[in-house]
């Protein structure tokens, strides 16, 4: 194997989110009594919580104040009490593990490597969202371990979170680990700060933006097998 180590991010990588996203949020708004919350009021949600995540990822912002944050503007914006967002959040952690969607059917490459190479998931996501969703799609039983940004105390990018994954891995060899991501700004980034092999997982073909070291470029996980072989 080209790789002795795989580090896989879970959200937009094994997992989809933005399927469990909708799900949460639509069903969320009929547990609270909030009315129907359409696809495009999910979809404008979804555009404030990926600039929360990015500010998170620049250390503007702690992760308290971008979970709470988010939904707060989103609901001032759409005309709902943002005094809602902080039980709302509490509850939306949890739900987001009840709708377990596979990309590229990623739980059988992630079987099919089991023992073939170390695989651990790397994630910015919460403690209480990530294992369910890890526990829930079997994913848990199947990774050699998982790195959940709040258990380590720093995010990806940033170099404290890959110090504390190389704490544990205790590499001889940085050039045989594979980050593999959605996330320039996180995954890319992250893997550029730590010395590692970056694969960017870009299933909608999106130009890539200055600024990133991409050692491969993929529209389908299943690539990622082909890269382990070459």
């Amino acid at each position: 194997m080209k790789f002795t180590t795989i580090l896989w991010d879970v959200d937009g990588t094994l997992l989809d989110f933005k399927a469990a996203e909708k799900a949460a949020v639509q069903a969320l708004f009929r547990e609270f009594g909030l009315g129907e919350c359409t696809d495009e009021m999910v979809r404008h949600y979804s555009r404030i919580n990926e600039v929360f995540w990015e500010r998170l990822e620049r250390n503007e912002l702690t992760k308290p104040q971008i979970l709470v944050g988010r939904f707060a503007q989103f609901f001032t914006e759409i005309g709902v009490p943002a005094s809602l967002a902080p039980a709302f959040n509490d509850r939306y952690q949890l739900a987001l593990g009840d709708t377990i969607v596979f990309r590229d059917d990623s739980i059988n490459i992630v079987r099919s490597l089991r023992g073939k190479v170390k695989q651990y998931a790397v994630t910015n996501g919460t403690v209480a969202a990530q294992n369910k969703k890890l526990t829930h799609s079997g994913l848990k039983d199947l990774l050699d371990g998982a790195f959940l940004s709040e258990g380590v105390g720093a995010e990806k990018p940033n170099m404290g979170f890959f110090n504390a994954v190389f704490d544990v891995l205790r590499p001889t060899d940085l050039s045989k680990i594979l980050i593999v991501g959605d996330s320039l700004t996180s995954d890319i980034r992250g893997g550029n700060n730590a010395g590692i092999k970056t694969c960017w997982y870009n299933p909608d073909r999106l130009p890539a933006r200055p600024g990133y070291a991409i050692d491969y470029t993929i529209s389908d996980l299943h690539e990622v097998l082909e890269i382990l072989q070459s």
